[in-house]
């Protein structure tokens, strides 16, 4: 629900910005129907960019510190001076986007759903990184800092098993990168819950999993899993799972950052 808001309110700014963009370089030809001509407009990848970078400088203005220190005619020439960053004059954008909101909105319309998508993707990576770096400084995970696989030393068990001793809700944040030459089937992590005095003949309560993406670069995983039960609970699995036989085919692997974070807030 919060993304949601945050991703209309990038919205709501964004047209409002593009509104007032239109208006300043509009009202001089208010009047004119006449079509404009194509030459010399920036590129749409470059234009792109470049809305993008307007919107991200718009947003600075309105932090109270930035905005105590510019006034309306200080934002508007920030404005030009992100498209001077990008090679182009006032000119050039006053004719871009007169084109494009006189000749082809529709384009205008895809070009402003590009910089949107760029900006929630955008936000989206900026409150992952968030929720990782918090999981670091209240990290409570007792495990090893990494796991390398094959391992070095031989050993290529990622199983642990740890004891919570409180309600709540946990939050398990590490990453995982799997190399395309990774042979392992399905592999993912697989995190189950149980009471002390079950050992593994008892009741399981496994977290919903997430499959790993093989592509060689490293990738941030969640898992988030609440204790609702007052007494001593145990934490197991593996943080590399799979379906196939661990000594039949060759894994690469290596799993870091890993953090274990506790919430007291109410389970129900």
């Amino acid at each position: 629900m919060r993304k949601t808001l945050n991703n209309k309110n990038i919205m709501i700014r964004f047209a409002l910005l593009m509104l007032m963009m239109i208006s300043l370089i509009t009202g001089s030809c208010s009047g004119r129907k006449n079509k404009l001509d194509d030459k010399n407009l920036i590129p749409e990848k470059e234009l792109v960019s470049l809305l993008t970078d307007i919107h991200l400088a718009d947003g600075l203005l309105t932090l109270p510190k930035i905005n105590s220190w510019t006034s309306s005619l200080d934002s508007i020439s920030t404005y030009y001076q992100v498209i001077e960053k990008h090679g182009y004059t006032k000119e050039i954008m006053d004719k871009t986007i007169k084109y494009y909101f006189i000749n082809d909105p529709q384009k205008l319309n895809k070009i402003y759903d590009q910089v949107l998508g760029i900006l929630s993707e955008m936000e989206s990576r900026v409150e992952k990184e968030s929720i990782v770096e918090m999981a670091h400084i209240f990290n409570k995970w007792p495990g090893k800092e990494f796991y390398l696989l094959p391992g070095l030393s031989g050993n290529d068990s990622t199983m642990f098993d740890i004891t919570l001793f409180r309600p709540g809700i946990y939050i398990l944040t590490f990453s995982a990168t799997l190399f395309p030459d990774d042979q392992s089937l399905n592999p993912r992590p697989t995190v189950y819950s149980s009471s002390p005095d079950s050992l593994d003949t008892g009741k399981r309560l496994y977290v919903k999993t997430i499959d790993y993406i093989k592509d060689g670069r490293p990738h941030i995983y969640i898992l988030t899993f609440p204790l609702p039960e007052s007494k001593i609970r145990h934490i197991r699995g593996w943080l590399f799972d799979f379906d196939n036989d661990p000594y039949a085919l060759e894994k690469h692997a290596k799993i870091e950052n890993i953090s274990l974070t506790f919430s007291s807030a109410v389970v129900s």
